[in-house]
């Protein structure tokens, strides 16, 4: 991995991958709905959105064809504290696919008739979403969470919100937001010794000082929060405070959860689905941000089970927290981990994903051979501190559903 700072302040990371025939080719910026306030929320999103209706050199129709017709792809995404927009191409086709994705990046036109229509799309995004209550419930544990803060607002925003905004509104917020020292290019595959020359081309003239960002300190708030809905199931998030993207006890998160509702053989998907068939999708996860995180267990299972499942689930978290975990699950974790590692790392677009994130949130990069020795380096008495951490505070608690009986009268301090 080499790593290069443009005169203009530009991080451009670089990984060459000399035995596969793809380039993955991202442009990462630093801001997401964590940098929105109440009356803006959902500007992220429709930034990235509109980045693809056009530019003054290219229709929208004609960067789709563009892509199509040398067999890549291109995409974006918005999460609470970045924005991506990536493509994917054989290695003779990175120079188009960087001249075009830049062009879309600098000098998008927001035509306001599309961005009326665009409006509309994320309108039906919007309803999308809050038809699929397994997807909804997410958002509400962030807020159950994280309350008022602004990792407790929604990604997608609200129609409420979006209708007033204007080109200008958008164009703003990228002055703000879309400067060189928010900005990470990542690039990861077949590339040659001129690739810095072809960013440095299409990215030397890119100016701008990011706004003072507004900080807010991070509390875990252990709130409960209720959507009724008509549904077949119960969807139910549970959720513990969980550690910032540069805490060193990352690694032990992981192999934790991997126990709880990682994978197949954890503990609650052979508890609740595999020996009691309460549940087609139990799971756990940990998502961390700059100053804190969540460690959530999501459940989807008949109201006439819920009481059950939450009971099984309180039991495991009580078992876990006065036991541990035993020695051959965290072996297995440790396995689990380094395997999907290694996987992963046979995907050009995940190797560019990596880069890109790794530079942008912590600065430091770390090699394989050192990555899978902090994950050996992980021992039980690690664990243990942990999960007296973890299970040190009152949980919060989110369910989308028809009836909140069962989770209305749940005492959320009984792990402590």
């Amino acid at each position: 991995m080499d790593k290069y700072t443009l005169s203009n302040g530009l991080r451009v990371v670089v990984e060459k991958i000399p035995t596969c025939r793809s380039v993955a080719f991202g442009i990462w910026v630093k801001t997401g709905s964590r940098n929105e306030n109440e009356t803006n929320n959902g500007i992220s999103h429709f930034i990235e959105h509109m980045l693809f209706k056009g530019t003054d050199k290219y229709s929208a129709k004609e960067i789709a064809e563009i892509f199509d017709g040398i067999g890549g792809n291109v995409n974006a995404f918005t999460s609470k504290e970045y924005t991506c927009y990536y493509c994917k191409v054989l290695d003779e086709h990175l120079p188009l696919a960087v001249e075009v994705l830049s062009d879309m990046f600098f000098n998008s036109v927001f035509d306001p008739e599309e961005l009326e229509k665009e409006k509309n799309v994320i309108y039906e995004e919007i309803a999308m979403y809050e038809d699929t209550p397994d997807d909804m419930v997410h958002d509400l544990i962030a807020r159950a969470a994280f309350g008022e803060h602004r990792l407790g607002q929604t990604i997608i925003g609200t129609q409420q919100n979006l209708e007033p905004m204007t080109r200008d509104t958008l164009k703003s917020y990228m002055k703000e937001q879309y400067t060189p020292a928010n900005t990470v290019v990542a690039i990861a595959g077949n590339i040659g010794d001129d690739v810095l020359q072809l960013i440095e081309r299409h990215f030397q003239s890119f100016t701008g000082s990011p706004a003072e960002q507004e900080s807010s300190k991070l509390d875990f708030r252990s709130d409960l929060e209720y959507f009724q809905k008509k549904t077949e199931q119960n969807h139910i998030c549970l959720s513990l405070p969980g550690l910032a993207v540069s805490d060193e006890q990352l690694y032990a998160t992981v192999l934790l959860n991997n126990a709880i509702g990682g994978g197949m053989s954890s503990r609650l998907f052979q508890e609740i689905r595999e020996k009691r068939g309460l549940a087609y999708s139990v799971y756990s996860y940990h998502t961390s941000y700059q100053d804190g995180g969540m460690f959530t267990i999501y459940t989807g299972t008949a109201p006439k089970q819920t009481a059950e499942v939450l009971k099984v689930t309180m039991e495991m978290l009580h078992d876990l927290k006065q036991n541990g975990l035993t020695p051959a699950e965290l072996r297995k974790g440790k396995e689990q981990m380094k395997g999907s590692l290694i996987l992963s790392l046979e995907s050009t677009s995940s190797r560019m994903n990596r880069l890109g994130k790794n530079e942008l949130m912590l600065g430091r990069h770390y090699s394989l051979d050192e990555i899978i020795a902090r994950i050996e380096r992980v021992e039980m008495e690690q664990i243990e501190e942990l999960t007296a951490s973890l299970l040190s505070k009152p949980f919060a608690l989110a369910m989308v559903g028809a009836s909140d009986a069962v989770i209305s009268g749940m005492r959320r301090d009984q792990l402590v």
